[in-house]
């Protein structure tokens, strides 16, 4: 059952990683990243190495999250890709 579970875990987080890559809004690649970092972090419990999973969730998902979220703010991408977003919602 362990293994069933670890091996599905480890299926979504080459998925993850996969996606966020091809991702072409930044936003959304943020997020799967936080994701990545989640599920790794629940993969790092599993393999009996509590300090690396709470490592894994307070910078991978958390510290860098952060940054990267005050970095599209700060370069005005979150605000370009809402625009974007409306101007192709009123065209259609």
């Amino acid at each position: 059952m362990t293994k069933a579970i670890l091996l599905l875990l480890v299926l979504f987080l080459i998925l993850c990683a996969v996606s966020a890559g091809f991702t072409k809004n930044l936003l959304v690649s943020i997020i799967i990243f936080m994701s990545y970092s989640l599920i790794m972090s629940i993969i790092w419990m599993f393999l009996e190495a509590p300090d690396l999973a709470i490592t894994e969730a307070a910078v991978g998902a958390g510290v860098t999250s952060v940054l990267f979220f005050a970095t599209l703010r700060r370069i005005n991408a979150i605000a370009k890709q809402e625009r974007k977003e409306e101007k192709h919602e009123q065209d259609s």
